[in-house]
């Protein structure tokens, strides 16, 4: 296994992925996501590949609203979890969960109709790499399939870096820097809550990448927008009246240009271009 590879496992297996997005901002992350997802996807029964899934936050929801989903992650551990959850899930199972990269996805052909990259890309620090498991999205995706990739904001640690105090570490104020300059998050003495190792994308970068692989973009969306930037947010979220409001301005302005590298996460909704023709390499 690559080094890069074993040290996305080990953070992920430090830090429980599973309750991440049931606490703080992953609220927000997660509900904007489905909401996303739900607005976008075909409908029931079509066949969904989770890729990165993790332990299947997303995954379980889709199958217990009829979709056929198929859960890969890059950890072991996240999918054991998984399948102990698929015990208490019975009635609704996913169609098959698996270890695996989204570099090399087991599947064939123009057989899904949706895929989810909620993770993969930012794991995926060369640029290579991210065209080569686009590319295999591509491939696994019907014609007028659809692919969700999300990308972490290059802008993200600074935002968090002032909102969070941690800019009065030198140590991060060096990631924000290399961050800003290239995108290239490194956390070196592996400081909890630095993140790992990873790339974040300029906007346009999210976009180009899709169009190098062959999808025409759809959408490119701000996930939280620049929502989660609030000391209050807890309380905010607290209040049902509050939440709401929230979630309603965060769709208005998903879109908006101007903002979306203020929003911790970016989604890029392509689509395979019907082409009876083309073949898959």
């Amino acid at each position: 296994m690559r080094k890069s590879q074993s040290e996305i496992i080990n953070y992920y297996d430090q830090f429980n992925e599973h309750t991440r997005l049931f606490s703080d901002y992953g609220r927000l992350e997660k509900i904007r996501t489905e909401q996303i997802l739900n607005r976008f996807l075909p409908k029931p029964p079509a066949v969904i590949l989770d890729v990165g899934g993790g332990t299947g936050v997303y995954a379980f929801p889709l199958a217990k609203r009829g979709y056929r989903v198929h859960l890969m992650d890059l950890s072991p551990s996240h999918i054991e979890k998984a399948k102990a959850i698929s015990e208490t899930q019975l009635k609704h199972p996913l169609a098959s969960m698996s270890v695996g990269n989204a570099k090399n996805i087991k599947m064939e052909n123009n057989s899904a109709d949706a895929v989810l990259f909620l993770g993969p890309l930012y794991h995926l620090t060369k640029k290579s790499d991210r065209i080569k498991a686009l590319r295999e999205a591509h491939r696994v995706l019907k014609p007028k399939g659809l692919l969700f990739a999300a990308s972490i904001s290059k802008f993200a640690s600074l935002i968090d870096g002032v909102l969070g105090g941690f800019i009065r570490d030198q140590d991060f104020v060096r990631i924000v820097e290399r961050d800003l300059k290239n995108g290239q998050h490194r956390n070196p003495k592996n400081i909890p809550h630095y993140f790992t190792t990873s790339f974040f994308h300029h906007p346009k970068e999210l976009r180009r990448e899709l169009e190098a692989s062959n999808f025409k973009v759809k959408s490119l969306l701000a996930i939280e927008g620049p929502l989660w930037i609030t000391n209050n947010f807890d309380a905010y979220w607290k209040n049902k009246r509050l939440r709401n409001q929230i979630l309603l301005f965060a769709e208005k302005i998903e879109s908006e240009l101007t903002i979306l590298g203020a929003s911790e996460h970016i989604i890029a909704i392509g689509q395979k271009k019907a082409n009876p023709r083309a073949r898959e390499r």
